[in-house]
């Protein structure tokens, strides 16, 4: 006899949106970055099926410490992690971005091992990667409780304010944060904190200041897999935009600030050339060596990051770092 296993609940909270309803707001965000004195390209589309690839490939390289120091700090820490989390009681695990919760996971099993009373809601814009950590889930943690929530941070922040209450620990990991310009921060972790309440935590991934050549190595590997990454963003762009680019006329170039404390990353043109996007009714002319801006990566250090907390409203409880001290999680109290 087939015992069929109980599916995860899922809440579907994004925008469905149309194949040509995607293109153009594609095509718009492309046409207003191209436009500008100095050009840029929006980051978040980097990960299409392609990008999401190499993107884990990169995860893999030896150059690329992040993901490695945060599962450090985790492993290390999960125990403390757990009982901080635990001390107000019962609780909504929130985990904004969850992917494939690799790192989540962690505190998941160590919260279940300690018996505490909590329900895990994975918060992602793919319906695709939520169906699939539901499913994992089911097989690796059949007891634990599960809510996936399908939509934008935000959008699955105030479902939760409207349909479930009691306390909240938000997870934010991965050095996300550092994405942001530093305004865009301030304005992303005070949304954040508008939903929480006393009681209530946030535990954030912040990839501190160190070696500046180790943090150079991590955006530019030997292996020209982060290049590829980038360049992607371009084939992408031909693919589904109607555009023309030359790929092989762009290269990729990454630079590292450490007064700003800034990794920054450009696609910079080989060649005078024209670019033809079809579906954004463009033109674009690019002279020789004239980059694109595709990405910001900010490193913090303490000080800064316990300054932005308190600017937004939170207080620092514990900072626990990896064995180097070169990357934090950082478990912040609503202030």
């Amino acid at each position: 006899m087939q015992i069929n296993t109980p599916t995860v609940p899922m809440i579907d909270l994004s925008r469905a949106q149309e194949s040509s309803s995607h293109t153009s707001t594609f095509a718009r965000d492309v046409a207003e970055g191209l436009s500008t004195k100095y050009k840029t390209l929006p980051s978040r589309y980097f990960y299409d099926g392609t990008g999401s690839r190499l993107f884990q490939q990169i995860m893999d390289l030896t150059e690329y410490y992040l993901t490695r120091s945060e599962l450090e700090v985790l492993t290390q820490n999960k125990e403390s992690m757990a009982t901080q989390f635990s001390q107000g009681g019962s609780f909504h695990l929130i985990d904004l971005g969850a992917g494939d919760a690799l790192k989540t996971k962690l505190l998941l099993q160590e919260l279940t091992t300690q018996q505490r009373s909590f329900d895990y809601v994975p918060v992602d814009i793919s319906k695709d990667a939520m169906l699939e950590l539901s499913e994992s889930l089911q097989q690796e943690l059949p007891q634990l409780k599960v809510e996936a929530v399908v939509g934008e941070y935000f959008q699955a922040l105030e479902w939760l304010q409207e349909n479930k209450d009691g306390r909240k620990v938000v997870l934010f990991l991965g050095s996300n944060i550092g994405n942001f310009e530093a305004a865009e921060s301030i304005t992303f972790l005070q949304s954040i904190r508008s939903y929480l309440h006393a009681g209530d935590q946030l535990l954030m991934g912040v990839d501190l200041r160190k070696d500046p050549g180790i943090i150079l190595n991590a955006y530019n590997d030997e292996a020209g897999i982060t290049a590829a990454f980038n360049l992607n963003l371009l084939h992408r762009i031909n693919r589904e935009l109607g555009a023309d680019f030359n790929v092989d006329q762009f290269c990729h170039h990454a630079i590292y600030n450490p007064q700003e404390g800034v990794m920054r990353s450009f696609l910079v043109s080989k060649q005078a050339q024209d670019v033809h996007i079809s579906e954004a009714g463009l033109t674009v002319h690019f002279d020789a060596w004239e980059a694109i801006h595709t990405e910001n990566s900010y490193k913090y250090s303490i000080p800064q990051v316990e300054g932005l907390g308190r600017q937004c409203g939170f207080a620092v409880d514990t900072v626990f770092y990896d064995k180097q001290k070169g990357f934090a999680d950082v478990l912040f109290s609503v202030a």
